[in-house]
């Protein structure tokens, strides 16, 4: 699973951040080949996520938004047996160790919006080992920077992305993969 990950931000750092039903066929048909799946619910999730792996991408999804499920051990357990995405996407700590013990791929978000947040994440990151954390914004170098050097895990920027330089600058300060919505940025 892990391996998988790298190996596809490899290929292309840039990940597609899917905010709405629409953007799906435009996701599958982009060059990128991993799919972060921010808008959803229980009555379309599971035909998402095997019509984007169908198409031979990676899909994770973001439990936190996803509507009729809740945010519990729970329904991470039903989306890991009967939706099967790659992995899943969540800013709670419960739901990683959870995920963990699922032997899913854990995508920690953390919010940065001050120096007590960036020292909260690095700590929740350290207790609770995702596989991944992913940063917003995502046009903060110095502090994808700092989060990379104090965790040695892989960074995704994400959040406020607008063109090839905030790309560069993410890429330069650690981060493995750059997520967004922006359809001219998916096929840079």
């Amino acid at each position: 699973m892990k391996n998988d990950f790298l190996d596809k931000t490899n290929i292309n750092p840039i990940i597609v951040a899917v905010n709405s039903s629409e953007m799906i066929e435009a996701a599958i048909n982009s060059q990128c080949e991993i799919i972060f799946l921010l808008k959803g619910s229980i009555f379309n999730l599971k035909g998402i996520v095997d019509k984007v792996k169908e198409n031979g991408k990676n899909i994770y999804v973001h439990i936190d938004l996803m509507d009729g499920f809740s945010k519990d051990v729970a329904a991470l357990k039903y989306i890991c047996q009967i939706i099967k995405p790659d992995g899943i996407i969540t800013t709670k700590s419960s739901l990683i160790k959870a995920a963990k013990q699922l032997n899913m791929f854990a995508i920690q978000r953390l919010f940065i919006i001050d120096s007590l947040s960036l020292e909260t994440g690095i700590n929740s990151v350290k207790q609770n080992k995702p596989d991944a954390i992913e940063i917003m914004p995502g046009i903060m170098p110095k502090v994808t920077k700092i989060i990379s050097q104090e965790t040695k895990l892989p960074i995704i920027t994400g959040g406020l992305i607008k063109d090839k330089e905030d790309v560069v600058n993410s890429i330069k300060a650690g981060a493995i993969g750059i997520s967004t919505s922006k359809l001219e940025i998916w096929e840079m």
